[in-house]
């Protein structure tokens, strides 16, 4: 029988598996960042243990850094941050010198959001296991591989081993064909997957997505749907490689080189699943019968078509589902039945691991272009990385957002997670680009509404919730 993707990825990564125990994995690029390292090179001091292969170890400071910019090139100087963040920057500084661990420093002219980052320096190859103690890793198996996030404990254990202890997990096919229409975008098809799925649809799986519809998207794009995979419950996402991703890839400072690029194209071309490979679960998704798609929930299964309405819960069949609606809607200070179109927003924010890319920002600034923020929204435009912002800023897609009234701030995780001054106020309603509509996710009492870059540039024009496709 013919083997998926995932299953080719394990079983070359095996390095032991005892009856009843864990597999032990071998992880080929280990991804740190100042907030989840900490307490593992803790661990590594308190033992006397050095980092196994610190060549495969790669850190960035992104998840509570400032993105607050003094002029073009700087952010706030390290002596005006919050203690807790400039402690934690000094710290991963610290470690990374101790253990001889590439860091991409704020300071330095790489640095961004880490799962930016790593495809952009080339050290995303397919094939790859990569690992990192924040759960978007799965943004990585746009290229093929298996990545997935981790807790603290085991960010030590890779680091000490190179290796994990993991159980496999069951497949699932996400089969995605036809032709998406005007205004639909990635972050459309895996809301709608994860919408039709549920936010635990994927518990226990690694996704993979295929299909025409998923061969003709950009690398950034697949990025958006892997991203997110882990919304849905799953362990990972991938997509199988093809042209599209090598040529991503290739002339990449990590990439191969010379004979070692076509050796490694050779065996990257082994690795798509086999014609007759089994998944444990598959489903089909016509992607014409798509729409713009806005989260208004407290979990990313919480979403709906821009032209449907949320749901009643006396609809739902499930328990457990309507307790969850009810509590969400309290929470969100919406109501059953009220049209997603029309919904109010006061905060823009539009960046992120999911959509904090150089294309995410041109299809944004294409809407916005002539036109002004409402008068009572604040937006702000995060870009994913210091190359992604010098690109945006060669093409004057930062005078696009300024002139529209964004703030165009420094690259960093930002108010995807609010761990710094990137907070949306209690109650406010948040038009965002990111992964995560939780309670608080975004800053205490804050709502979130899910939703892609272009949705997010029309809500901000229009201080609610519209389709974009009224503009395009």
């Amino acid at each position: 029988m013919g083997k998926t993707l995932f299953e080719k990825v394990w079983n070359a990564h095996v390095v032991a598996q005892d009856a009843g125990a864990p597999t032990v994995l071998y992880i080929d690029t280990h991804l740190i960042h100042e907030v989840t390292s900490p307490q593992a090179f803790g661990t590594l001091r308190e033992k006397g243990l050095k980092v196994r292969n610190p060549q495969r170890t790669f850190a960035t400071m992104d998840h509570s850094i400032p993105t607050l910019m003094q002029n073009a090139q700087e952010v706030i100087p390290l002596e005006m941050w919050g203690s807790e963040q400039a402690t934690q920057v000094q710290t991963l500084r610290k470690n990374c010198a101790d253990f001889g661990v590439t860091l991409w420093d704020i300071a330095g002219e790489v640095q961004g959001v880490v799962h930016v980052v790593g495809p952009e320096m080339g050290i995303t190859h397919p094939g790859m296991t990569i690992v990192c103690g924040d759960s978007h890793t799965s943004t990585h198996g746009a290229f093929g591989a298996l990545a997935f996030g981790i807790g603290t404990s085991e960010v030590g254990h890779v680091l000490a081993t190179q290796t994990l202890l993991q159980n496999p997990a069951k497949t699932f096919a996400i089969n995605v064909d036809g032709e998406l229409g005007v205004g639909v975008t990635a972050k459309d098809i895996i809301l709608a997957i994860i919408a039709q799925i549920g936010a635990a649809g994927g518990t226990g799986y690694v996704l993979e997505y295929r299909g025409s519809t998923i061969r003709n998207l950009s690398m950034a794009n697949r990025m958006t749907i892997c991203n997110m995979s882990i919304e849905a419950g799953a362990r990972a996402g991938m997509i199988a490689p093809d042209q599209t991703t090598y040529d991503f890839i290739k002339g990449r400072p990590y990439a191969p080189k010379g004979e070692a690029w076509d050796k490694a194209v050779a065996y990257w071309n082994t690795l798509p699943s086999d014609p007759d490979a089994k998944f444990d679960r598959e489903i089909f998704i016509d992607a014409s019968k798509l729409e713009p798609m806005v989260t208004y929930g407290t979990n990313p299964g919480q979403g709906a078509g821009i032209k449907q309405s949320i749901p009643k819960a006396a609809d739902l069949e499930n328990a457990a589902d309507r307790r969850a609606l009810e509590s969400a809607l309290e929470y969100m200070g919406l109501r059953e039945g009220q049209t997603i179109q029309g919904l109010p927003v006061d905060q823009v924010f539009i960046g992120s691991c999911t959509n904090g890319r150089l294309e995410d920002l041109r299809e944004a600034a294409k809407i916005l272009k002539g036109k002004k923020v409402s008068s009572h929204v604040n937006a702000i435009v995060v870009p994913g990385s210091k190359d992604v912002r010098a690109k945006a800023e060669a093409e004057g897609l930062d005078v696009i957002f300024k002139d529209a009234g964004f703030e165009w701030r420094g690259a960093g995780c930002s108010m995807c997670l609010a761990m710094n001054e990137d907070k949306a106020g209690s109650g406010k309603y948040v038009a965002s680009t990111s992964n995560r509509n939780f309670q608080g996710r975004q800053g205490p009492g804050a709502r979130s509404l899910l939703m892609s870059p272009i949705m997010a540039a029309a809500a901000a024009i229009s201080g609610h919730v519209v389709d974009v496709r009224d503009m395009l």
